[in-house]
Order: C-alpha cells, then sequence, then structure tokens
C-alpha cells in the first residue's frame, strides 16, 4: 500500500513524502530513501527501490528536500529560484526531521522500530552527517560522496565575486544557480557539522558501502576514503565492476539491469544481517 505525505519542517518549508509498505508498518523496520544533488523522490531507480524493499516486509519511506529545486506543479523542469536557496546544512535538518518522525509515530504507527537510511551519490553523504545529531541504525550509501567541498579556488572566487554559480542539467538542459550561501555553508561547516570524515569516525552502526568502478561523477575512491575512515568490524564495501555513479539506471526508468540487481540484492542482504 502506498500514500502520499506532507511534513512541514521547522524552517516552515514543506517535504514531499511517499511512502511504500503501509501495510508492514506496526510490524517491519523503516528505511529511507535519501537523494542527491539534482535529484528527486521519483528520479529513476527510485520507485523501483522503494517498491523492491516494500516487498520484503520494510516500510519506505522517499521525499523531497525542499529546495532540490522539483517543481511543484509535476514539471520535469527545474524550480530555479528555489534550488538557488538550497544549502547542505538545510538538507541535513531536513533528513533529521524525517528520521524524528519516523520515530515518533507521523506515518501513523505508534513508533518505527528500528531505521536505516540509504542514500545515494550527495544524499549518501547527507546521510552520514545526519548521524552527527539524529542517529539511524543501518546506513548504506551508494555512490557516495565523501567531501561536499568539490570546488576549485578558481571556482570559488568566482562564485563569490558573482553571488552565484551557474551549473547545467545535463537532463533537462536548464541553467541552474547556486547562491553564494552554499559555498559559505560548505566552508564554514567542513571542519565539524559538514565533516563527513568526522561522522563516519563517530559512527557506531553498520555501514554498507557501494560504489560503482567507472563512476565518472564521484570516483570510486571517494568510496575507498569513506571505508578507510570506518570502523572495518561493522563496514563493507562492494564495488560494482563496469558500471557508472547511477549503476546505469536512466530516468525516466526503462527497467533494471544486472548491475542495479546486485546492488538492490546486496543492500538486501546487508540490511537482513544488520537489522537484528
Amino acid at each position: 500500500m502506498n500514500r502520499e505525505f506532507r511534513l512541514k519542517t521547522n524552517e516552515g518549508n514543506v517535504l514531499d513524502i511517499s511512502v511504500n509498505g503501509l501495510e508492514n508498518i506496526n510490524k517491519a523496520h523503516c528505511l529511507i530513501l535519501v537523494h542527491g544533488f539534482k535529484g528527486f523522490k521519483d528520479w529513476g531507480f527510485f520507485p523501483f527501490t522503494s517498491e523492491q524493499l516494500s516487498k520484503c516486509g520494510y516500510f519506505v519511506v522517499s521525499f523531497n528536500f525542499s529546495h532540490n529545486g522539483v517543481d511543484k506543479t509535476g514539471s520535469d523542469l527545474f524550480d530555479v529560484e528555489s534550488f538557488a536557496k538550497n544549502t547542505v546544512s538545510l538538507e541535513v535538518s531536513e533528513l533529521v526531521q524525517i528520521i524524528k518522525a519516523c520515530k515518533s509515530g507521523f506515518f501513523g504507527n505508534t513508533v518505527a522500530q528500528k531505521i536505516g537510511l540509504i542514500g545515494h551519490s550527495r544524499g549518501g553523504g547527507t546521510a552520514i552527517l545526519s548521524s552527527l545529531i539524529e542517529e539511524a541504525d543501518v546506513y548504506v550509501v551508494w555512490a557516495s560522496i565523501a567531501k561536499f567541498d568539490r570546488y576549485t579556488e578558481r571556482q570559488k572566487v568566482e562564485w563569490r565575486n558573482k553571488g552565484t554559480m551557474h551549473i547545467v542539467n545535463s537532463r533537462t538542459k536548464q541553467t541552474l544557480l547556486m547562491n553564494v550561501e552554499m559555498l559559505e555553508d560548505i566552508e564554514k561547516n567542513k571542519e565539524n557539522s559538514l565533516s563527513i570524515k568526522k561522522a563516519v569516525n563517530n559512527l557506531n552502526k553498520p555501514l554498507l558501502i557501494i560504489h560503482g568502478t567507472e563512476d565518472l561523477t564521484v570516483p570510486v575512491t571517494e568510496g575507498e576514503q569513506i571505508y578507510n575512515w570506518s570502523n572495518k568490524s561493522i563496514t563493507e564495501f562492494k564495488k560494482i565492476p563496469a558500471c557508472g555513479h547511477t549503476f546505469d539506471i536512466v530516468h525516466p526508468f526503462t527497467g533494471s539491469n544486472k548491475k542495479f540487481d546486485l546492488v538492490i540484492q546486496t543492500t538486501k542482504e546487508f540490511l537482513n544481517v544488520n537489522f537484528i
């Protein structure tokens, strides 16, 4: 059973949420899917992943960050103004509020049994960072970044001078903007609240890292870095040979493939072992 929810955040924004497996809610563990940069809850493999995991008996929550840029009318084009105002700290705060909603019975249950986070790309980094504020029980990251400071000094100087950075969405061909507040947030907090290294060093929960060996967007070396920081006794690292950042899944979704099937199967097996 599927259902849509809306959550008003402490910052006054609204998060659009889709849940799968509502029939499992009072007996199952909860999984929260976390999209990345230029991502959204209905992109590519997310609805398929929600369906597959709910069939395994999980209650699955997928949501849009308030400033991910997805147009509220359902258009495939981005809301440029909203996207420009986003920051990483805002996304961490919103994910923490989703975790607390699961723990407090917002979706109709008395309280979630245990909670797992599954984050892709920047969403993987955000999922790990949320542990500094509100812990989940299991963490899974797909093609995760190891750092948020991903810009050259030349880019930063131009960004500060102009007040915005222009990027092109290769899928929609739109030119998107990021306000300088994004850069200021990253630089101000990169050693503390936005330090993935610090969060992984402090993480005492099972962690699964899955990364494609031919990822050109986030190199597999970043997955290796996260693994190097981690507690090896409760961390697993799975490399998927010969595939890229989205494990060869496209949007609109046209079906799974052997590589992404392996991602799902590896995730299921890890959850089955560590949700105890």
